[in-house]
């Protein structure tokens, strides 16, 4: 396969992993917020 393409997966891998770590960090402070300020009703 050419280098190129190869090194391209790499960085497009590393990119997509960065995202999905953000967006679970996100979620997670979203969870413990709600935890420790429910709606009030």
């Amino acid at each position: 396969m050419n280098s190129e393409f190869l090194q391209s997966l790499e960085v497009m891998g590393l990119g997509m992993l960065g995202i999905f770590a953000v967006t679970a960090v996100l979620i997670l402070v979203m969870v413990i917020l709600t935890k420790l300020f429910p709606v009030k009703k």
